[in-house]
């Protein structure tokens, strides 16, 4: 069966995971449908970030389909696009921070919440956008520039996870990761009608540590705090979130 991009992309992340195991919708497909409207709507809104080259993320695609016509998945979000919040490691993208200081930094590893969304398949295709230092409920910084709201572009998207909220509101995600300390997930995600889920701190583990600083507090250094937030999800609706929380 071939799905429309705009069917495709209009599918939470359990329909789409639910899609692609019943072999109703190829990764292939689901890539070139997550780019192409990446491509429409992200030069205005600006909430997805260091977007990697089309044919690396097609040939990654291929990958899993492949692996799908053998019988085998690596899990929930097998052949399902993901893009990481700007504070954490994704091998071989840039973690910024959001700030100047920061703006040549590639990641020579994941970090261990990357590494287990990959591990249950998902396909990392970019970063989104935070404020420096993840500080702020405004999504702007130097390196990338603002992201705006998903329903009004005069208005602020709200952070730190300003990125990832605008993203999955605009389908241009099935879901996103995201951090939160004094609100940076649920107030995103409630400014541009999605779902935030903050977790109790641990519950998604932060490692390495090394690459946000001291975990103490008050922070030694600015990007500091970012090691006393909880890793949560936003989502389109509530249900399903164990997608990203519970492997």
């Amino acid at each position: 069966m071939t799905a429309s991009g705009d069917d495709i992309t209009a599918l939470d992340a359990t329909a789409l995971s639910e899609a692609i195991h019943a072999r109703r919708v190829s990764c292939r497909e689901v890539m070139q449908a997550y780019v192409a409207r990446i491509a429409r709507l992200n030069p205005t809104y600006n909430a997805i970030v260091a977007l990697r080259p089309d044919d690396e993320l097609l040939a990654e695609a291929d990958a899993c389909d492949a692996e799908l016509a053998g019988g085998a998945s690596r899990g929930w979000l097998h052949g399902v696009t993901q893009a990481i919040k700007d504070l954490a490691n994704a091998a071989g993208l840039p973690t910024t921070l959001g700030s100047p200081l920061m703006r040549d930094f590639i990641a020579r590893e994941d970090g261990l919440m990357t590494a287990r969304m990959k591990g249950a398949g998902c396909i990392v295709i970019a970063k989104t956008n935070v404020p420096e230092f993840g500080l702020g409920s405004h999504t702007f910084n130097e390196v990338f520039g603002a992201t705006f709201n998903a329903y009004d572009v005069t208005k602020s998207a709200g952070g730190s996870s300003g990125g990832a909220a605008v993203a999955l509101a605009l389908g241009l995600l099935p879901v996103a990761d995201g951090s939160d300390f004094m609100g940076s997930l649920r107030n995103p995600a409630a400014w541009n009608n999605v779902f935030g889920m903050r977790p109790s701190q641990g519950r998604v583990p932060m490692w390495p540590r090394r690459t946000c600083g001291s975990a103490s507090w008050p922070p030694k250094a600015p990007w500091a705090a970012a090691c006393a937030t909880s890793r949560g999800c936003c989502r389109r609706r509530p249900a399903g979130r164990r997608i990203l929380l519970f492997q």
